[in-house]
């Protein structure tokens, strides 16, 4: 994997229409639904109780949704570094669909194209459009269009 590093939003500009880059697979396992779960006082059995769900659709647990989107800042500091960054706003989430459940110990990965970048007077409005792939899968967890401001120094 290569990590693209930008330094300015000029050198972010190359990559409108182009794909950065893509994560390492992280497996989720059941810690971590676990915790998401506490986190978000969300139990429902389908993600934390690993025998009821043995005789459910999926035949195990699966991931929240939200978390399988709250792992994309992890792996997009994988795909791309950025310097002279004074500040990062996440700023929205456009077009999100679910494609299919992570199951536990699954692996996904991000992979994540510049579909836009907007100069707002000095802070850079990025539009990445983003698929959480499972490994051994040929439908994605997700695609959205990730929207982030920057400010670059």
């Amino acid at each position: 994997m290569r990590q693209v590093i930008f330094n300015s939003h000029a050198e972010f500009e190359e990559y409108i229409g182009k794909e950065i880059g893509v994560s390492e697979y992280l497996q989720i396992t059941q810690e971590q639904i676990n915790t998401f779960a506490d986190a978000t006082h969300d139990h429902q059995w389908i993600h934390t109780d690993p025998e009821r769900a043995k005789g459910g659709p999926f035949g195990t647990t699966i991931a929240h949704g939200y978390l399988s989107i709250s792992v994309m800042p992890h792996l997009w500091a994988q795909i791309a570094q950025f310097n002279n960054v004074k500040m990062l706003v996440n700023y929205g989430i456009e077009g999100l669909k679910f494609g299919q459940a992570v199951k536990v110990n699954d692996e996904v990965r991000l992979v994540a194209n510049l579909k836009n970048l907007t100069n707002l007077r000095g802070i850079s409005k990025t539009e990445l459009d983003v698929s959480l792939e499972i490994k051994g899968q040929k439908k994605p967890a997700f695609k959205a269009t990730m929207i982030f401001l920057y400010h670059f120094e």
